[in-house]
């Protein structure tokens, strides 16, 4: 039996120079294979991810949406900066929540170009995604799953609409892998609320069960390979074990919730879209999804990529689009085409002027659920019609910052969009100075 891809992640899969040790060094035990984490012995050091941080007393929680073709950016862009901006266009849609949201121009990620690839990057910022020696990075909402995950029944939700499943998606683990998106609500709904049968709960708390001990069966080829590297080595070995321990607990903890009762709402099972035609209702139901989960405290990060580039002509509102999305988003300044791609912005607006009023009608401990929420909305393209991956339009909404603000960084040297990132992660509790190709948390956004 080999240890479950969640432990594999801690270790991932590294090129080593010549050394004492084989090119991948395993522990073998009575069927069980452990991967072991990049030593001074087979390449010079590599750093892993210190222990998390303990969270607030109350709940903070992270969604993070893409839409991979953008939005067309002298609709969404203000002209004007700081406190007194007058909304664009686009922002007009949420007005009503003008004091809720802060927009964010002149970001992008560091070296993260290629066009339409750099979504596969929008929550990890590695760069240069189109390249052909490529590998990808763990996505922020993983990184906030790995720390505070434990605490909910589902560490994290991966959703998408219209995705090209196996290709697409905004979420990866640590060692690169990426995290399949869910992409049917009834699915989703499901699996938040919908307990299986006593046969099926004993089926899923076996299979966590022969998870379980995966150290204590390595226990004496452990010993005898730390006995064997150097002093560096041993403390890096200790580390990891210590990461595979904290593994076996979140499993274990993963065995206790599946004998808790799942929380009921009053909903039923979403019907599902039968069209990719559909794009904005699924999209809907995802917001409506993400809500339940927070409001039932079933897991406190979520991504949802908006997969457009994968997207038919689509229907909402009583409008039909002539050419599929990916097709209007090059509109070559073509009137008709960039009329379509307004309709489509304003609803997206819309939607998440939706999603906001929804968030704030439910109340948690005196706040409102959008008070303890982070909602990113952004895109991996500044501009779909050009490819561009540079100022990127970004808002953050929620989660008890101080916002009604645009902040406007130099549209031709861009601010690392990562620098949002660390604020986010810091707001969710994870005391993180860093990550990806950041500097520091973002200047301009205050907490409330």
């Amino acid at each position: 039996m080999k240890i479950p891809s969640a432990a594999r992640s801690y270790a991932g899969s590294h090129v080593a120079t010549a050394s004492a040790l084989s090119r991948r060094q395993f522990l073998k035990g009575v069927g069980v294979v452990l991967a072991l984490p990049l030593l001074d012995a087979m390449t010079p050091a590599f750093a892993f991810g210190g222990p998390s941080a303990e969270g607030e007393d109350k709940p903070r929680r992270m969604l993070a949406v893409c839409n991979n073709l953008g939005l067309l950016p002298g609709q969404f862009f203000p002209t004007q900066a700081g406190r007194g901006y007058e909304l664009s266009p686009y922002l007009q849609n949420l007005r009503e929540h003008r004091d809720d949201f802060t927009v964010v121009s002149g970001v992008s990620h560091p070296d993260v170009d290629g066009g339409h690839p750099a979504d596969i990057c929008f929550l990890t910022a590695a760069p240069h995604p189109g390249s052909g020696g490529f590998r990808n990075t763990i996505s922020l909402d993983q990184y906030i799953a790995e720390r505070i995950g434990y605490r909910t029944r589902f560490p994290s939700l991966t959703l998408g609409v219209n995705i090209e499943q196996g290709v697409r998606s905004l979420s990866w683990t640590a060692s690169g892998v990426l995290i399949p998106c869910e992409e049917k609500a009834s699915d989703v709904f499901k699996r938040l609320f919908v307990q299986g049968t006593a046969a099926e709960v004993d089926a899923q708390v076996r299979q966590l069960d022969r998870g379980q001990s995966i150290l204590d069966t390595v226990a004496g080829q452990a010993k005898d390979l730390q006995r064997r590297v150097g002093t560096r080595d041993r403390a890096r070995l200790d580390q990891y074990f210590t990461s595979v321990r904290d593994l076996e607990q979140r499993m274990q903890q993963a065995r206790e919730w599946e004998h808790r009762p799942k929380p009921v709402v009053n909903m039923p099972v979403p019907l599902d879209p039968a069209s990719p035609r559909e794009y904005m209702d699924k999209v809907k139901l995802m917001y409506d999804m993400a809500r339940l989960a927070f409001e039932t405290d079933s897991t406190r990060s979520i991504s949802l990529l908006l997969d457009s580039v994968n997207s038919p002509a689509i229907e909402f509102g009583g409008v039909k689009t002539t050419d599929g999305y990916h097709s209007l988003s090059h509109h070559a300044h073509a009137e008709a085409k960039i009329a379509q791609l307004k309709a489509i912005d304003e609803w997206h607006m819309r939607l998440l002027a939706n999603l906001f009023s929804d968030l704030k009608a439910v109340h948690e401990n005196g706040e409102s659920l959008l008070d303890r929420t982070m909602v990113l909305y952004g895109s991996n393209l500044g501009n779909a019609d050009t490819h561009v991956t540079t100022n990127l339009p970004t808002l953050i909404a929620g989660g008890g910052f101080r916002h009604g603000q645009h902040l406007a960084f130099d549209t031709g040297r861009n601010y690392p969009l990562p620098n949002l990132f660390v604020s986010m992660l810091q707001r969710m509790g994870i005391d993180e100075g860093n990550f990806a190709s950041a500097t520091g948390p973002m200047r301009g956004l205050e907490l409330a």
